[in-house]
């Protein structure tokens, strides 16, 4: 009978990060700043690293698929915020909203796979450079960011299907600046044990897959640091993954924060912020903590600007 009384609604309605039209003006200018960096420099990595011989690597080559990735990553949801804060009605139609949804979930699950394969490139590289021709071919890289590429594609399918099956009967406001999974479990009138099981399932097995991964690749890059006789050696090939780790750090912990709690506990404010930070922060942040502390990167856009 409540399916029956149930009418549905044509769109959602996003409240944003503030209600105040002072504050929603300000923050424009700060989130256009942020992205208009966030497309140049992703761009300019991946322009880069194409035209130049010196970045036809395995390294490199993760690298411009992941900087490919963070441009996708953050425009499924930056241009609609973008539009929202200069907006009275933050109306976001239906399908649209799927379609947010599952473009943000497959970026979302293809970075954190590239963060993987850059771990794993990281530990052949280290530990077994002798067979990192073989072991890392071109061939075989461009299998693994296929293989990323699907499994983020399937995966965001599962969500976005499972989550707009259910019932939206009471309300179509959002607390939230983008259709994500947590918000809409929390606004459906719909029993959402099932979603949450599901998704605490598939976004356990790619969070904790490329976890793993990170970890057992780390574990071994520091166990050779620490044989390393030279104190400048181990300095130096030690620089090369902190900047990776540290982005690893905040990305997981991020995802893992959002996604791994019951809905009972999710506090929207809160969670909006941390949403800020890995869907418009980190895209930004990733070509400056992986490339522009790069000599080599640095000494290339020097002689770009020169010619």
């Amino acid at each position: 009978m409540a399916v029956e009384n149930c009418t549905g609604f044509t769109d959602f309605t996003l409240l944003g990060l503030s209600n105040r039209q002072d504050v929603q003006r300000g923050l424009f200018v700060v989130f256009l700043l942020i992205y208009s960096i966030t497309v140049i420099a992703n761009l300019g990595m991946v322009w880069l690293i194409n035209m130049d011989p010196r970045f036809h690597t395995p390294m490199y080559y993760f690298l411009s698929n992941l900087s490919f990735c963070d441009v996708c990553y953050s425009s499924t949801v930056s241009p609609k915020m973008l539009v929202d804060f200069l907006s009275e009605q933050k109306r976001i139609p239906y399908n649209l909203c799927a379609i947010q949804m599952f473009l943000f979930g497959a970026f979302a699950d293809v970075e954190c796979l590239l963060l993987a394969a850059m771990a794993y490139d990281r530990y052949v590289a280290i530990c077994n450079p002798l067979l990192y021709t073989v072991t890392m071919s071109r061939s075989i890289c461009t299998q693994l960011v296929a293989i990323a590429y699907l499994v983020g594609l399937v995966d965001s399918v599962i969500h976005t299907c499972c989550t707009f099956r259910l019932l939206f009967c009471n309300s179509n406001i959002i607390n939230h600046f983008f259709c994500d999974i947590p918000p809409l479990l929390g606004l459906s009138s719909s029993d959402t044990f099932i979603n949450e099981m599901v998704m605490f399932t598939f976004i356990g097995c790619v969070v904790g897959f490329s976890v793993i991964t990170i970890c057992l690749s780390y574990s071994y890059i520091i166990t050779t640091i620490l044989r390393m006789n030279s104190a400048e050696g181990r300095r130096k090939t030690f620089s090369t993954c902190a900047s990776h780790l540290t982005a690893v750090a905040i990305f997981h912990g991020t995802l893992l924060f959002m996604y791994f709690r019951p809905s009972s506990s999710y506090s929207m404010d809160t969670d909006k912020m941390a949403s800020v930070f890995y869907t418009v922060v980190i895209p930004m942040l990733n070509p400056l903590i992986y490339s522009l502390r790069n000599k080599d990167v640095k000494d290339a856009l020097k002689k770009s600007n020169w010619h």
